[in-house]
């Protein structure tokens, strides 16, 4: 029986780099709308569900879904483990296709490879992505995991860090959870197509300005690269923001508070 498998796109207003920005105007639309509609059409994804907060705040982002027709799961602000697991109990599917609403320039094409080694690891693989080790632009990561491991990190992940980033809890397992990884052939981990800042969605608007003004037209990663090599002046207008910064940030202070104070 062939596998199916749900795209959890992840997002709330809360952010404190770049406040609301999931809404936030980008080719005539909301940010997060060319998100969703990118992650539809990721190849081999069969639905598409917002996971987002139950704060009053992120209506709006339930409102945009409704609108674009895709379902909707809401839950905690922090513990986004739970709301991914919660998407997977209300739309019951084989694994999970984890997606961030922070980045616009996702490219389906890019997505569909790591759900297809998935596809084709079946039984085999519990995570497969395309970040360990990166090699792809920030911004088009795209995590798999299958439902029996999503289902061990949500019952047993106690780490803030685990609950808030959903999947640290299998990739540091690598004893006990089967992983693959994509790789792109040339290192392209350098280049910086997510938004968290204001320097990000001002390099996101000048890519679309470029490739697709209206937002009407989905490009991907390699109109992307022929458009820097043109205009290496875009890729300058972020520089300077390590990937994964969150994620060091949260575990620089889980391990200052389990020191304690005084030592």
């Amino acid at each position: 029986m062939a596998l199916r498998l749900l795209a959890v796109v992840q997002a709330r207003l809360g952010s404190t780099r770049l406040p609301g920005k999931a809404l936030l105007d980008l080719a005539g639309r909301p940010m997060l709308a060319h998100v969703l509609a990118r992650a539809a059409a990721v190849p081999g994804v069969d639905e598409t569900v917002l996971a987002t907060t139950t704060s009053a705040e992120d209506d709006a982002l339930a409102d945009l879904a409704g609108a674009a027709g895709v379902a909707c799961v809401r839950g905690s602000v922090d513990d986004v483990l739970d709301r991914v697991h919660a998407a997977l109990r209300v739309h019951p599917a084989d694994g999970v296709v984890r997606l961030t609403g922070d980045c616009p320039l996702l490219d389906p094409v890019v997505s569909g490879r790591v759900v297809g080694e998935f596809r084709r690891r079946a039984g085999e693989a519990d995570y497969v992505s395309n970040v360990h080790p990166p090699s792809y632009p920030d911004g088009l990561d795209t995590e798999v995991v299958g439902a029996a491991a999503l289902e061990a990190a949500w019952r047993e992940a106690r780490r803030p860090s685990d609950r808030e980033h959903v999947t640290p809890f299998l990739w540091r397992q690598p004893d006990r959870f089967r992983l693959a990884n994509v790789a792109h052939a040339a290192d392209l981990s350098g280049l910086r197509w997510t938004v968290d800042n204001a320097r990000d969605l001002k390099f996101a608007r000048a890519v679309y300005e470029a490739l697709s003004p209206t937002g009407e037209r989905r490009f991907g990663m390699a109109e992307i690269l022929d458009l820097l090599g043109t205009r290496p002046d875009l890729s300058a207008l972020n520089v300077g923001t390590r990937r994964n910064e969150g994620f060091e940030r949260a575990r620089l202070a889980e391990l200052a508070a389990s020191k304690g104070p005084g030592t």
